[in-house]
């Protein structure tokens, strides 16, 4: 589980709470089913895909769609909910 830290927000950074949030995602069945309803992929393609930006920035961009859902994932996961559209701006570039 990540942590509020004083951490420089670079690409592993980035890499690192978007694969935090696709766990986070993943635990709950409802939310799994819609991202995957909204964003047309198969759960074969999920898994093949996980460590790529352009999936990771979906995801990011899928908690940025829904501001409940992302403060719920950011506290959980003990993170400010500002780091998460730079996170996703820093996947984008590394796509």
């Amino acid at each position: 589980m990540l942590r509020k830290t004083t951490r420089k927000l670079d690409a592993d950074y980035a890499q690192e709470i978007a694969l935090s949030a696709l766990s986070f995602m993943a635990e709950d069945r409802d939310r799994l089913v819609r991202f995957l309803e909204l964003t047309g992929m198969i759960p074969d393609e999920l898994r093949t895909q996980a460590h790529s930006p352009g999936l990771l920035g979906a995801v990011l961009d899928h908690l940025l769609s829904d501001e409940s859902l992302l403060l719920v994932f950011t506290a959980s996961a003990g993170l400010s909910p500002e780091i998460v559209a730079p996170a996703r701006e820093m996947l984008r570039r590394a796509a």
